[in-house]
């Protein structure tokens, strides 16, 4: 077979791929790659395990890239309800791990939260589709219930982390809809003056989180011992960073959970400022690419879709990069395309998928 004839059999494979956003991406999976080596050095296996993680979500991305957003839309109903059932199942036979209901065991373990990260933004743009060109109050009301329902079921595990993206991914929905800026400013002020129920109905473990933010070394050697090590390490970084693998908050073992929720305190401390602007910079450029296929996307639904997946990546990086620093709860949300983690990667994966899904499809649409 001719170097022609090779190209011509790869070329509609690759051309899956929307070629500036699968470029930011695998640099994104490069730096990733590069810092979780460090991180995981003392943990054998860890590495190897994260480059699978990475093919597998490679190969997510390009089934989801292929399917057609009309053919998504069929699906959103269905794995909507799917997931609220795997949630209630969960709260009557779930598994119980470190004192959280979060798995089902269905013959394979599931933790059925994470599906409600891509079903919940799914269902509402769907939901707003049906309806383009008449939504009243109503629908607003009965998006917000689609909402509430997993997310209740969801801080009932309790996983709070799980629950503010679920959360974050359903508001961007309703937002990008049309929400009135008038009923966020109403929300928000009703949200603050139901601070004080609100701590009441917290769980003791979440109101120690949110204490120790407050001020972390009243317990500097248990709830606040994250916090305190992680700042450390990202100020003991400098501007150039102390090097690859010569991060001593890390490899003295002083920064916790340091491959999955801390990763950023060890690419911080091994590469600097300098690191962390290009980080930020390759996010932010992820984060463009993505709103640029949502505002040239075709239909309502493929438009909500992208800008809540989008914002979704958002929420991922400005959360987890303000819990390493201090200035946010810990609320267990890793950094994307970053952090360890098999689940997370495959939702990630399949979030990008959609994108150059909505992409791919809306070319199409225009030839």
């Amino acid at each position: 077979m001719d170097k022609r004839s090779l190209t011509n059999l790869v070329r509609p494979y690759v051309q899956v791929f929307d070629g500036p956003l699968i470029l930011i991406v695998c640099l994104i999976l490069m730096v990733g790659s590069v810092t979780l080596y460090s991180a995981g050095i003392d943990f054998p296996g860890r590495f190897e395990d994260h480059m699978r993680n990475i093919m597998i979500s490679l190969l997510i991305m390009w089934i989801a890239a292929l399917i057609p957003p009309q053919t998504m839309m069929r699906f959103a109903v269905p794995l909507y309800v799917v997931g609220v059932a795997l949630l209630i199942g969960v709260a009557m036979f779930g598994l119980i791990r470190n004192g959280a209901r979060r798995w089902i065991d269905l013959g394979v373990i599931i933790q059925p939260s994470e599906i409600m990260k891509i079903a919940m933004p799914m269902m509402l743009a769907w939901f707003f589709q049906k309806r383009e060109g008449m939504t009243r109050w109503s629908e607003f009301l009965v998006a917000g219930l689609l909402l509430i329902v997993p997310i209740g079921l969801i801080m009932r595990q309790p996983d709070l982390g799980t629950s503010l993206l679920v959360l974050a991914a359903g508001f961007y929905v309703i937002f990008f809809a049309g929400l009135s800026w008038k009923v966020l400013v109403a929300a928000l002020v009703a949200a603050l003056a139901s601070l004080p129920v609100a701590w009441s109905m917290l769980h003791d473990y979440q109101r120690e989180r949110v204490m120790t933010l407050i001020d972390p070394t009243t317990d500097p050697l248990g709830k606040g011992f994250h916090i305190i090590q992680s700042t450390i390490a990202i100020g003991s970084g400098g501007v150039t960073g102390k090097g690859w693998l010569h991060g001593t908050q890390a490899h003295l073992e002083f920064i916790p959970e340091r491959t999955t929720d801390f990763i950023f305190a060890v690419f911080s401390e091994e590469f600097g400022l300098i690191g962390n602007c290009i980080l930020l910079t390759l996010y932010l450029l992820l984060i463009g690419r993505g709103m640029l296929i949502a505002a040239n996307a075709p239909t309502l639904f493929s438009r909500l879709m992208a800008g809540a997946i989008t914002m979704i990546f958002f929420t991922y990086a400005f959360v987890n990069m303000g819990m390493v620093s201090g200035i946010l709860p810990v609320v267990g949300v890793p950094m994307p395309f970053v952090s360890y983690g098999g689940t997370a990667f495959v939702t990630l994966g399949l979030g990008v998928g959609i994108l150059m899904s909505i992409q791919r499809h809306r070319k199409l649409m225009q030839s």
